[in-house]
């Protein structure tokens, strides 16, 4: 049997039990796919982050949901650098990392918001009607098609890929009752990991936009608050020229849920997303060996 430590942090925030909580083993060398996915499914958060060693960059990172690995994870990352600041491991300055969708950098500054440099974007448009994604995301037609002449639905990556929505209003929003598995069937068509709805409509006035996210597929129906799409759905913007300036977002999200949070985004050459993040839990986990048939016990 082998003892880990494990944390819970909750990202894009600074009061704990809000955000986005990441699962974070940060000491995760010799742990082999199968017990990282165990562990995983043992913390029941959205995405949990194995810190690793690394021969091309200062750490090796790989994220697990409680169903699959997923190559990026925006708010694990934020989490897990918070988390090496805080105990010590990593100083002010840009540290390389490791993914398994390429090498970035992440960034902690003295205050000690956390930046992640997203890969480099992509973007293009779909072949999906309105009428299926309003069914899917279970919104009023109008909701979307009032918005087409400004905005297309639209599919965008900076490490991760998402279909992007725009939505009228909030309300509009807010009352969104998807169907779990049209979206999942939805994300398959357009090759995304989830659907990203937003609207400029927020609850700040000094926010960007409010989005929600859904990811069935994934092992995640709803993300309370999602790095990787604020740089995809960054990207789709900026094609779209929807906004004036882009060097300093705001995006709010997971108000819905009752876990509301926060992405700062800066978009120049390349596109960057930050956030603040809190340690909710910290404690040990027991995993059996890898031959082992027994249940990951915490």
């Amino acid at each position: 049997m082998d003892t880990r430590r494990a944390l819970l942090v909750d990202a894009f925030t600074e009061d704990p039990l809000t955000g986005n909580v990441a699962g974070l083993v940060p000491d995760a060398e010799g742990l082999d796919e199968a017990q990282m996915q165990a562990v995983a499914r043992e913390l029941d958060a959205s995405e949990t982050a194995f810190l690793t060693e690394s021969d091309e960059a200062d750490r090796g990172i790989r994220y697990f949901t409680p169903e699959t690995e997923v190559s990026l994870c925006g708010h694990a990352t934020i989490a897990s650098h918070a988390f090496l600041h805080e105990d010590g491991r990593v100083d002010v300055g840009t540290h390389s990392l490791a993914t398994n969708a390429g090498v970035i950098d992440v960034e902690v500054e003295a205050d000690e918001t956390v930046w992640m440099t997203q890969a480099p974007p992509e973007t293009h448009e779909v072949d999906v009607s309105h009428e299926e994604v309003a069914a899917a995301i279970g919104v009023d037609l109008e909701a979307l098609t009032d918005l087409e002449s400004d905005l297309p639905l639209g599919w965008a990556s900076t490490g991760l890929a998402f279909l992007c929505v725009p939505v009228t209003y909030l309300d509009a929003l807010g009352e969104a009752d998807p169907d779990m598995a049209a979206v999942e069937s939805l994300c398959e068509t357009v090759d995304a990991t989830g659907v990203y709805a937003f609207t400029f409509d927020t609850i700040d006035p000094h926010a960007t936009l409010h989005a929600r996210m859904f990811a069935p597929g994934a092992g995640v129906p709803e993300d309370p608050v999602t790095g990787t799409a604020s740089g995809a759905v960054t990207a789709y913007l900026r094609e779209h020229e929807a906004l004036d300036d882009f060097a300093d977002l705001a995006f709010e999200q997971g108000h819905f849920v009752d876990r509301p949070g926060r992405v700062r985004v800066q978009a120049d050459e390349e596109i960057r997303v930050g956030g603040r993040a809190t340690i909710s839990l910290d404690g040990e986990l027991t995993i059996p060996d890898p031959e082992d048939e027994d249940i990951v016990v915490a």
